[in-house]
């Protein structure tokens, strides 16, 4: 079997695979020390494992090395690429994308079959990225999540103070909270919006949205496919390349 890994900054996804099979999926937090022994009920069973993480080198580091100490097998990190078959980079210097945006673009190139694409990931930052029919990636936009515009407001605001609300209305508020909270809602419908008008421009056929979330996106009007596990999807296919050469 084969351990997948998507480690985002806040929250861990993973997918067990029997060739093509998930066996077994879930989320998790790379907080925690133990983090390699999650996987201990497989690990007679894992012969490799594939990450694609945007955390900092000194966490994938130790990552790493919990486990290869743990699993003793083959960890291969994948990361962003120039091109993977008909699927092309607009980034020049590729190394400074993101691995999570490249590999859930690859995502949605294997799901869609063809077709322009937009795949919206909503996680502690919300990055879109367009995709062509022809496979061109024709760039995209990087934007504070949800909690990262919370804490935001928290920590550089100090006579903003506001309450936890899940507000589902972007009427103008009466009060901080829901100025702050209604704001929120705000930004997401002017971004839907935007989507939407971005992928009538190019004839993008569909939007795929991944990420924490994702519901909430969803929730504002984004007319999209929600697919929990598109950054494994890709990752998925680029690691069976990968492993054939």
């Amino acid at each position: 079997m084969k351990l997948l890994i998507d480690a985002g900054n806040t929250r861990m996804k993973w997918q067990l695979l029997a060739g093509e099979k998930v066996v077994e999926s879930g989320f998790g937090t790379l907080g925690d020390d133990d983090v390699s022994r999650h996987w201990l009920p497989w690990a007679g069973s894992i012969e490799r494992i594939a990450i694609s993480t945007v955390i900092s080198e000194g966490k994938r580091e130790h990552l790493q090395l919990s486990l290869e100490a743990t699993y003793d097998v083959p960890v291969v990190f994948h990361w962003a690429e120039s091109r993977r078959g008909k699927l092309v980079n607009a980034y020049a210097e590729v190394h400074r994308m993101g691995a999570d945006r490249w590999h859930a673009m690859c995502g949605g190139w294997r799901v869609t079959g063809g077709g322009g694409f937009a795949v919206v990931d909503a996680g502690s930052a919300i990055t879109v990225d367009y995709v062509a029919s022809s496979g061109q990636h024709l760039g995209g936009y990087i934007l504070p999540g949800k909690q990262m515009m919370l804490r935001s407001l928290q920590q550089d605001a100090a006579r903003i103070g506001f309450d936890s609300l899940d507000a589902e209305q972007s009427a103008p508020g009466t009060s901080t909270t829901e100025c702050v909270q209604h704001g929120l809602v705000w930004l997401r419908e002017a971004m839907v919006a935007r989507i939407a008008r971005d992928c009538g421009h190019f004839g993008l056929d569909r939007t795929l949205v991944t990420g924490g979330d994702a519901a909430g996106l969803i929730g504002a009007g984004l007319p999209a496919i929600h697919d929990p596990y598109l950054v494994l999807n890709g990752l998925a296919a680029v690691d069976e390349e990968w492993a054939l050469q």
